[in-house]
């Protein structure tokens, strides 16, 4: 019998990943040699249906643009997954599919080592998965916050200088200017960031995103979302490994 382990990664268009080479790393560094880790690019969200079907799959973490619609597949969320309203990281044990989201996670751990106290209020610009996760993170430390998308109050189209130069917290959750598109960047009134700000975005390919490249020509803290990835994936591995069963 094969005792082989499955995990993975479901997204679209997901030719580059962080998880593979994370976690083929991992597996070699432990020495486990009937670990797999694999990309499962859907078009449609429906072609999960073939890959829960598969006996060996322990797991696997979600990306965009189906972190909310993985949800109708499950059958239990954590408290976070289900206060948050999106899912990264899927256990299947018995037969039964549990949604986490590690994301929470990786992103407390990003701001509470940057964060400084003045800065108090946050811009949450996007209002996908992982900007529900961003926000979840806020409330939990009693931080107010803004979520700009294209169809919120306070949009894309309509935010000011002033609105910026007040919150000094801006987190960039839109996978705008992501790899390959490296040239492309939010409309966003940069004239308001202060050497005051920091400023996260999420995106960690490339490294520095126009977003970024901005920020800091106005002085302001800037970080990529490399060390988010990082410990939401150490989270997910935690999650598929040592759940009690």
């Amino acid at each position: 019998m094969d005792s082989n382990k499955k995990l993975g990664l479901i997204g679209k268009n997901i030719s580059y990943s962080f998880s593979k080479k994370f976690f083929e790393d991992k597996f070699q560094k432990l020495m486990l040699k009937d670990f797999t880790y694999d990309i499962f690019d859907l078009n449609e969200i429906n072609e999960v249906e073939n890959l829960l079907a598969d006996p060996q799959l322990l797991g696997f973490n979600v990306t965009i643009p189906y972190k909310e619609k993985i949800i109708d597949y499950l059958d239990n969320l954590s408290d976070e997954a289900e206060k948050i309203g999106a899912v990264n990281c899927v256990l299947i044990r018995d037969g039964k599919k549990t949604g986490y989201n590690t994301d929470a996670f990786g992103f407390e751990k990003t701001l509470l080592l940057h964060k400084k106290n003045h800065q108090d209020k946050a811009l949450i610009l996007g209002n996908g998965g992982a900007a529900k996760a961003v926000k979840y993170v806020m409330d939990k430390h009693g931080i107010p916050s803004i979520t700009i998308s294209r169809n919120s109050e306070i949009n894309f189209e309509n935010i000011d200088a002033e609105t910026v130069r007040d919150h000094k917290i801006i987190i960039q959750c839109t996978p705008v200017g992501t790899f390959p598109n490296v040239e492309d960047c939010l409309k966003f009134p940069f004239e308001g960031i202060t050497p005051e700000h920091l400023i996260i975005d999420l995106i960690y390919n490339p490294n520095y995103t126009q977003f970024i490249i901005k920020a800091s020509e106005k002085g302001a803290k800037t970080v990529n979302g490399y060390y988010m990835l990082e410990q939401q994936a150490e989270k997910a591995w935690e999650i598929w490994n040592f759940q009690k069963k």
